[in-house]
């Protein structure tokens, strides 16, 4: 091993450091909680609800455009997920009525 990269204790105890937990601020381990419907997430959940009930795609739509996402950032692909979801199913319900009334 090169000892030009190793630093002896005086030089260590000298430097800064980042410690891997600060005590005053909360916020470090926001994300060790699991996602809340099961582990994987609302916007997950009502994507593949939404196959039973595609209402729930529109109802997650809202709250990706209503920036839910906010609270933990692991939502917005789920939500985001949901509204390409709801584009599809809108589409595709539209070009079935205009082919059943045309």
């Amino acid at each position: 091993m090169d000892q030009r990269l190793l630093k002896d204790d005086k030089q260590h105890r000298n430097e800064d450091y980042a410690p891997i937990r600060d005590v005053e601020d909360i916020h470090l381990g926001i994300y060790d909680k699991p996602l809340p419907c099961f582990g994987c997430g609302i916007g997950w959940f009502f994507l593949l609800l939404g196959f039973v009930c595609p209402l729930l795609w529109y109802y997650s739509t809202i709250l990706y455009f209503g920036k839910y996402y906010h609270k933990d950032p692991r939502e917005r692909v789920g939500l985001s997920a949901n509204a390409i979801a709801a584009l599809i199913f809108t589409v595709a319900v539209v070009i079935t009525v205009a082919v059943i009334v045309f």
